[in-house]
């Protein structure tokens, strides 16, 4: 009986939380395809790296 009461209570909350969200709930998990951009802080250690190197003081 407590796992029925439980069931109902979680499927309750789950159907608010998604009538909430509405259309900007995205359920689509992890984006590989081109609609994915990378972060930009992700990108600066590269750039950083490419960058050539100061001359040694003497």
């Amino acid at each position: 009986m407590k796992i029925a009461i439980a069931f109902i209570v979680f499927a309750a909350l789950s159907m608010f939380v998604i009538m909430k969200g509405g259309d900007t709930l995205d359920m689509g998990g992890e984006k590989h395809g081109g609609d994915h951009s990378p972060a930009p802080a992700a990108s600066a250690p590269a750039a950083a790296a490419s960058a050539p190197a100061a001359p040694a003081a003497k």
